[in-house]
């Protein structure tokens, strides 16, 4: 079985090739503009995935049994929804599962808490095309599994992390919102637990966030205490007095995910303060969700 990771040189899809590559997986993965990745054993294929006949000879090419889209064009509706299309159109006509990464984007926050069956109701270009690309996913390929999740963090890798390193050394200006709240995931939780539901027979809307939820402003607070940085230094503010479009408090709840799930998500409470570590173990088959 091979995995094909479409943004494989992305910030999680680097940590999904890892983790494909720990594993003894056959594994293949896309880069668009950037370089190809460096983990040996690992088939890099240049992708623009606005191009149907390209998406097609790609996943045919390395042979995938299971393709993985961890690719982020943010508000490019043409990367974000239009190519995502392509992908599932690729994936339907030649029988290979997808499993999709989405995000809470989607959401308004008029619900704060959002269970696998809310629908989306997006604010945000970003959030309008992230949610075409799950209604295309829904309709093309019904067996997919649609992966919603959250801020990502790992490792001081993560833009969050960069952007309050910045902040505390001054070499940026800006504030981290009190108000604005989401549920952070680890990179590596997040990683772990695609690769067990690629593998597995899952399909439909999953949650795979972290089980706190956190303002901007208190998780900057947890990694720049973390490490070893002054937090007093974060400049806070609010969302609702800066010119900024987007939901407030949006909270996917994963409680019925994680229910079916062998890798435990952990909240930013736990993994920035250094206590556990992903429990599941990918070399090992996941049991069915």
């Amino acid at each position: 079985m091979t995995v094909l990771i479409i943004g494989g040189s992305g910030f999680l899809g680097m940590e999904l090739v890892r983790r494909a590559t720990s594993a003894d997986a056959e594994a293949a993965a896309t880069f668009a503009t950037s370089r190809p990745g460096t983990v040996p054993g690992v088939i890099w294929r240049a992708l623009d995935v606005r191009d149907p006949a390209q998406v097609a000879g790609v996943i045919s090419e390395v042979s995938a049994s299971v393709v993985i889209n961890a690719s982020s064009g943010g508000a490019d509706w043409e990367i974000t929804a239009e190519g995502l299309i392509d992908i599932a159109m690729a994936a339907a006509r030649l029988g290979v599962r997808l499993v999709h990464v989405s995000s809470d984007a989607v959401f308004s926050g008029a619900g704060v808490h959002y269970a696998e069956s809310c629908l989306p109701d997006p604010l945000t270009p970003c959030g309008a095309a992230k949610a075409a690309a799950e209604t295309a996913v829904r309709l093309l390929v019904p067996s997919a599994v649609i992966a919603r999740t959250s801020l990502i963090i790992g490792y001081g890798r993560s833009v969050h992390e960069r952007t309050v390193h910045a902040l505390v050394a001054g070499t940026r200006e800006g504030v981290l919102f009190t108000d604005d709240v989401r549920c952070p995931v680890h990179a590596e939780d997040l990683a772990a637990a695609l690769l067990e539901v690629a593998l597995s027979d899952a399909a439909g809307v999953l949650h795979l966030a972290g089980p706190d939820a956190l303002s901007r402003h208190d998780l900057g607070r947890l990694i720049a205490q973390r490490d070893g940085l002054d937090a007093t230094r974060l400049p806070a503010g609010r969302r609702v007095d800066a010119p900024l479009p987007g939901a407030l408090d949006v909270r996917l709840d994963g409680r019925a995910t994680q229910e079916r799930l062998g890798t435990r998500i952990r909240g930013a409470c736990e993994f920035l303060r250094g206590n556990g570590r992903v429990i599941a173990d990918s070399r090992t088959l996941p049991r069915p969700l």
